[in-house]
């Protein structure tokens, strides 16, 4: 006897359980391949124009390492940053309601909508020796605007956004009931947070991070306006491949882009990796 199914045996042909799955799927691959895919095979073949040696000569130039690091290490500071202020803020916004909610709540996402632009300008006139904040550091020889603080400052304002967004919809998700539970067992507030709060928003905290890291690993349009851009000290990677560029520097461009990819893809499978261990240490 056959161990064919019956529908299939008598000519019937089995229906995906979702409709137009074939279709729908044959779509999303290739829009995705249009826009994501394509575009980073060619950044791959056009920097692969300068072979190995390039490259190590890329990663020995020093300027180019500086930059490096001063976008990465800009990025995980900033990022760093926003989780540590975001969880307050998500908790404030989905657990209370107090005067003018709507409107924190908006601003949350002003960065979303602010031109990059726009929003590099007011922070160095912000935070520039004479502006509004950066006159009450002036005093004490504390230089934001204009420097490496000036970066992590700009990558903050545009990385809050992916903190909050990310946590607020799972905080509004977690059972008080879970909370009242622990109390009642007599676990102190500081316990039930360590305890049953936190290992619920560690996933959603780890992408939040990744998502700000990302984001402002890549950033450039808010920084140059208040990084000052002095190489070894405040240029960014992304301003050393527009300077490239100008220069007609093609293959140095991708190259340094594609070491960039690499270095985001890298981090963002590592934080992947930890968000499934602790999605499956929390199960236990």
């Amino acid at each position: 006897m056959s161990n064919q199914p019956l529908t299939e045996r008598i000519g019937f042909r089995r229906h995906s359980v979702i409709p137009g799955f074939g279709l729908s799927f044959g779509v999303t691959v290739a829009w995705l391949a249009l826009i994501i895919l394509i575009p980073l095979a060619g950044l791959v073949l056009r920097s692969a124009a300068i072979g190995v040696d390039g490259y190590l000569a890329l990663l020995a130039d020093g300027r180019t390492l500086a930059a490096l690091k001063t976008s990465f290490g800009s990025a995980f500071i900033a990022a760093l940053i926003n989780v540590i202020f975001g969880i307050p803020i998500a908790w404030a916004l989905a657990r209370y309601r107090f005067p003018g909610k709507r409107v924190v709540d908006a601003i949350v996402d002003l960065p979303f909508a602010l031109p990059t632009a726009v929003a590099g300008i007011s922070l160095a006139a912000l935070y520039a020796k004479n502006g509004w904040v950066g006159q009450f550091f002036e005093p004490f020889g504390i230089k934001i605007a204009f420097g490496p603080a000036g970066i992590v400052v700009a990558l903050i304002f545009i990385g809050l956004p992916f903190v909050v967004r990310t946590l607020q919809p799972v905080i509004e998700e977690i059972d008080r009931e879970v909370e009242e539970a622990a109390a009642t067992l007599g676990a102190s507030r500081f316990h039930a947070i360590r305890l049953v709060i936190l290992p619920s928003l560690t996933p959603a905290i780890l992408t939040g991070f990744a998502l700000a890291f990302a984001r402002a690993a890549g950033e450039y349009g808010s920084v140059i306006f208040i990084a000052g851009n002095i190489p070894f000290v405040s240029e960014i990677a992304p301003l050393l491949i527009t300077i490239k560029l100008e220069e007609f520097d093609y293959a140095g461009a991708t190259a340094i882009a594609t070491v960039m990819l690499a270095v985001s893809f890298l981090m963002l499978f590592a934080i992947n990796l930890l968000q499934a261990w602790t999605r499956r240490y929390a199960n236990v």
